[in-house]
């Protein structure tokens, strides 16, 4: 087998590989005598069949396999031979010319098929203490606690029903039938049966609650309210709607005592214990939020930080699963380009460049997680993977097997849990700096980062 390397330009490389018809020939005598050795067939004595009539029967499919361990001999000899570390599954081309083909599966001409490939580039990833990065710290004041007591106690509220021509009021959970409509047409999703909603709460449209209100038992009105121009779904962002509403009944609400009997009425021993959890949780909250900012800031830095050229294979896999997803999103919300005041060129544009940063970053902190010998136990992969479970109630075990009996499904869990431990080995050894905000000042930080584009996890393209 005689291989010539062709072509290299930045990561891209091709080779040229021939393996001569005299070899082709011996290698397909080679399987034919194995086959002759097991071969059972009518009318011949076993390892008496002869091979004419062996090849007449096999002599393509064992061809077929000569041909693809010529393949994976090639692949294996480049890689070994050059010493490359493959971003993708090299591309293999073989002539196009079906008397050629022909030739080459009667060994009557070389074999000849080029390997295109990429190769991952090779990264220098220094030390990190010149990366300076702010941790926003906010602490959990009582009035923070008392706010989602409050929230708690709103959402466990009872509430009594109003006998006999009731009238709804604010504060009261009315139950309603209603009808949409946009220019006398009825539309998807603007429909209702027996739909409760507590008047004052905000849960519809804006100005929908305080027209209900008044309503007897029993009654029906129209009731007229505009859609908010930022509204989700972009075909009745802006538009004015009509409801028919029928108030089926309303109930009046019930006073909460929040006190021991409210806590142990949710698993608590008492007040103290329910306040001291929803302390925890909201800590949690802060820490998880400070953590999503600091982070896309360290991802900010390190992308400025380490510029190399990355695989166009590994990008453009990237950038097509990013596509898929703004593509379904769009077609779930019904929004377009233009809803986004944007246009498809602009936004593949721009989503090529996140999958860009996706890929370079995820090449960057696979590279230090090796150097560093940063590693993911099967137990917090199963722990993760239990996790991911429990969310579906009822079908864990059918998400646990899919994932048990999925490589490719399996890796997704523990690309996430490796990349957060080498972000927390790069963090441990950077600048960082902790400032006292406010807890609103915390959850802007974040939900701003959230929305911005360079705040995606980069899991995906981290290598394992």
């Amino acid at each position: 087998m005689e291989v010539t390397q062709t072509h290299a330009q930045g990561l891209k490389r091709e080779f040229k590989v021939v393996l001569a018809a005299a070899d082709l020939a011996e290698r397909v005598e080679g399987q034919l005598a194995e086959v002759r050795a097991k071969a059972r067939i009518p009318g011949f004595r076993p390892g008496k069949v002869p091979v004419s009539h062996l090849k007449r029967l096999y002599g393509r499919s064992i061809m077929a396999e000569v041909v693809q361990d010529a393949v994976n001999e090639a692949n294996r000899k480049i890689v070994e031979d050059n010493q490359l570390r493959l971003a993708m599954d090299p591309k293999i081309d073989f002539a196009e010319d079906r008397q050629e083909i022909e030739k080459v599966f009667e060994a009557q001409a070389d074999l000849a098929f080029t390997v295109a490939l990429e190769v991952l580039p090779k990264i220098e990833a220094g030390g990190f203490e010149d990366i300076k990065i702010e941790r926003l710290i906010a602490d959990v004041s009582d009035a923070d606690v008392e706010q989602v007591l409050a929230r708690l106690a709103e959402q466990n509220r009872v509430y009594t029903v109003k006998e006999g021509e009731a009238i709804a009021q604010n504060g009261d959970k009315a139950t309603l039938d209603f009808t949409g409509k946009i220019d006398g047409e009825p539309f998807a999703g603007g429909s209702g049966e027996n739909v409760d909603v507590v008047l004052g709460s905000g849960s519809f449209l804006p100005g929908f609650e305080a027209q209900i209100e008044g309503m007897k038992t029993g009654e029906s009105r129209t009731i007229l309210v505009t859609f908010p121009d930022n509204y989700s779904a972009a075909g009745l962002a802006g538009k004015a709607a009509a409801f028919d509403v029928t108030l089926k009944g309303a109930a009046a609400p019930a006073e909460v005592e929040i006190g021991d009997g409210f806590a142990k009425g949710l698993g608590f021993e008492d007040l103290a214990k329910l306040k001291t959890a929803i302390r925890a949780n909201i800590e949690r909250d802060h820490v998880a939020a400070s953590r999503g900012r600091w982070k896309r800031d360290l991802l900010d830095a390190l992308d400025k930080k380490y510029v190399f050229d990355v695989p166009e294979g590994l990008v453009t896999q990237e950038f097509d699963a990013v596509w898929r997803k703004v593509e379904a999103e769009q077609k779930r919300g019904g929004r377009s380009y233009e809803d986004d005041n944007t246009t498809e060129e602009a936004a593949r544009a721009d989503y090529l460049k996140i999958a860009e940063r996706r890929v370079r970053l995820g090449l960057l902190l696979a590279e230090i997680g090796a150097r560093v010998d940063i590693k993911v136990s099967d137990e917090e992969v199963s722990q993760a993977l239990a996790k991911r479970a429990r969310a579906f109630p009822g079908q864990e075990k059918t998400v646990w097997d899919y994932y048990r009996k999925n490589p490719r499904a399996l890796a997704e869990i523990r690309a996430p849990l490796f990349e957060e431990k080498v972000v927390d080995h790069i963090i441990s050894r950077a600048k960082l700096t902790d400032r006292k905000v406010s807890r609103d000042e915390l959850l802007k930080a974040h939900d701003e980062d959230a929305s911005g584009a360079g705040g995606e996890t980069v899991q995906e393209s981290v290598p394992q």
